[in-house]
């Protein structure tokens, strides 16, 4: 499910990418008029970069999924899909009030959607994350949610306020230290597991092939497999 997950995400920025168009004229001025779109292309790149990097944590805490896991995914992931749309057409017209209404609760979707994804991983990953982990990252959550509403009711009156309420909401350091910090110690769990077990297999063949030679060659067997 992460591998998929991942290709979804290069998918939503390469789509984005595409709609960067060069202009016809070879002077500076000529990029000026394309302000709308460099700036939406910044600022839904960002948004996509944070989502998928707290996703990458996210998933560190995913055992086998569950049906219900996978639709929660799928949900969330054909959210972020719409945002090489939105973001085309805040650009194509100038941050006007519907698309940028439009654009603001895109991002409302898309973070309930994370939510409830976040939500559903956390709750079978109790022995890994801690209450004070699920509570800052619950925290966290409502408030960048709650500027995002802010942001889709203040577009139908001040588009450009309502955008830049967007941008003001993004924050690189999105996932919170202690659950990034939570992922780290399952990693490290997962890796001294297996070394563990490594050495202990390893035990065991060297103690079968001392064992063999110990034994007299008159035919008898150590039991050990080859």
């Amino acid at each position: 499910m992460a591998t998929f997950s991942d290709g979804i995400f290069a998918v939503a920025l390469t789509v984005l990418v595409l709609e960067l168009k060069a202009p016809d004229e070879s002077a500076f001025s000529a990029l000026w008029p394309l302000w709308p779109t460099g700036i939406s292309f910044a600022v839904s790149f960002l948004f996509i970069a944070i989502i998928w990097i707290n996703h990458h944590y996210l998933m560190r805490f995913v055992g086998p999924p569950t049906l219900r896991l996978i639709w929660m995914n799928f949900i969330h992931l054909f959210m972020i899909l719409l945002l090489p749309f939105a973001t085309a057409w805040i650009a194509r017209t100038g941050l006007a009030s519907s698309p940028v209404v439009f654009y603001a609760g895109l991002f409302v979707a898309i973070d309930i959607a994370y939510n409830i994804f976040e939500r559903e991983v956390l709750t079978h990953a109790e022995a890994q994350v801690s209450e004070r982990a699920r509570r800052v990252a619950r925290r966290r959550s409502l408030v960048v949610l709650a500027i995002f509403t802010t942001a889709m009711l203040i577009a139908f009156v001040a588009p450009r306020i309502g955008f830049g309420l967007v941008c003001g909401a993004l924050d690189p350091p999105f996932t919170p230290r202690c659950l990034r910090q939570s992922a780290v110690t399952v990693l490290e769990f997962g890796i001294e597991s297996q070394v563990k077990l490594y050495k202990s297999m390893t035990t065991s063949r060297v103690g079968c092939e001392q064992q063999t030679r110990r034994l007299p060659s008159a035919g008898l067997s150590s039991g050990c497999g080859s």
